[in-house]
């Protein structure tokens, strides 16, 4: 008999049979309250109305439309779309089926674009698991170890981690240009440099947001030494920071390309690369295509998104919910020793866990979440030690799901470290 692969990790035993919303039900109809939004992908929730609506009439006319054989409406439509909420002069569009793919596009073009090889990245990077995104991504060995070699031409400048670097913001961003200053004078010089790839807030590496100056120091070396600013936000993107776009916080900064995924479709896979058509058309001919990128099916479902969002006004409960549930998970963590930071933007927070002497306590994190579970809240960990306990649930959010995630959360605490 098959079975899936045992390297496979599930954080919980859960078996899911239904979503509505923030959540999800087994087979024995157990309600769990769900704060990992399938790791950030249901922005509207499981199965919204009207993104299921959307998707069902998709699938009984067209399911698939090969988009570089013909043309489909869903695929029009949402590129029309996309132009009303993207940054200005970021025009153009190359749709793929994950964040993966999406960033290795990006890297192709922006090979491409500046006839140059190498690309800098920042400590604790995720960019994916495919061989040239494993080779930008940082977050962990676990990411990286045992397939090389890898992609060369990468090298890694630090990011302005205040809690971990014992800094003041100022600080941690003066710390970190000048770490990328060192690496364009000893392993990358910016003549041969291709894109600078940012995460606006660190994902997978510990839901680190970066702070007030650093996206617009590396703005201005970018301008100054002509390379590309690429800003992932797979995870952080449309609308999860209480922004529609994570770089948005910080102001006048604009990338070059950007890259979405996850909640771009409630779901459904797709990914999509956005650049100015002038850079878009440095692409070489033949360099960009696939079988599944821009599904119709898909394409509907982030259609349906986009107008949920709006006319449910999602970004700014994000902001607005993710402002109520940093100051509850700051309220449990003032009374744990154990919860040494709380930090995030929107409905993108971390909870991260030390020991006394401040190192990484990966197994304090992993027992809370655990015990979460148990008490019918999903979560999930992330950070290079894993050693932080995220909570990203759908942008649709109320207060009451917020207050009742926290109380959760504060009884899985101290069931954890008691």
């Amino acid at each position: 008999m098959s079975h899936l692969s045992p390297v496979l990790h599930q954080a919980t035993p859960v078996v899911a049979v239904r979503g509505e919303g923030v959540h999800l039900f087994d087979a024995a109809g157990r309600r769990y309250l769900d704060f990992t939004a399938g790791v950030g992908v249901t922005s509207t929730g499981h199965c919204h109305p009207r993104v299921v609506e959307a998707t069902q009439r998709q699938a009984a006319t067209l399911v698939h439309g090969q988009y570089t054989t013909v043309l489909h409406e869903p695929l029009l439509t949402l590129t029309e779309r996309l132009g009303e909420v993207l940054p200005p002069g970021l025009d153009a569009l190359f749709y793929a089926s994950s964040g993966s793919e999406a960033v290795e596009a990006a890297l192709r073009l922006a090979r491409h674009a500046t006839s140059r090889q190498n690309a800098i990245v920042f400590d604790g990077s995720f960019h994916g698991r495919t061989m040239g995104a494993a080779a930008l991504t940082t977050a962990g060995s676990r990411f990286r170890a045992g397939i090389g070699p890898l992609m060369p031409g990468v090298a890694v400048a630090p990011f302005p981690y205040t809690f971990r670097l014992g800094m003041a913001e100022d600080e941690a961003v003066e710390y970190a240009l000048r770490g990328l200053d060192h690496v364009f004078a000893t392993t990358s010089v910016p003549e041969e440099t291709a894109a600078l790839f940012v995460e606006p807030v660190l994902g997978e590496g510990g839901y680190v947001p970066a702070p007030a100056g650093f996206l617009a120091g590396l703005r201005e070396r970018a301008d100054r030494h002509g390379i590309l600013l690429v800003a992932d936000e797979v995870q952080a993107g449309f609308g999860r920071t209480g922004r529609f776009w994570a770089h948005q916080h910080h102001d006048g900064v604009v990338p070059d390309i950007l890259v979405t995924a996850k909640g771009l479709a409630s779901g459904f896979p797709l990914s999509a690369i956005a650049a100015p058509t002038g850079l878009m058309q440095r692409a070489w001919p033949g360099s960009q295509g696939g079988t599944y990128g821009g599904n119709a099916v898909a394409c509907a479902a982030a259609v349906a998104t986009l107008d949920v969002m709006r006319d449910e006004n999602l970004v700014h409960n994000a902001a607005e919910q993710g402002r109520r549930l940093l100051d509850g998970l700051r309220k449990v963590a003032a009374t744990t020793p154990e919860i040494a930071d709380v930090r995030g933007l929107g409905l993108m927070v971390g909870n991260e866990f030390c020991r006394p002497d401040g190192t990484p306590d990966p197994g304090a994190a992993q027992r809370a979440q655990r015990a979460a579970t148990d008490l019918g809240l999903l979560l999930l960990t992330c950070g290079t030690h894993s050693n932080v306990v995220r909570m990203m649930p759908a942008l649709v959010a109320t207060s009451g799901h917020i207050d009742e995630a926290v109380e959760l959360w504060s009884k899985a605490v101290y069931a954890a470290t008691d």
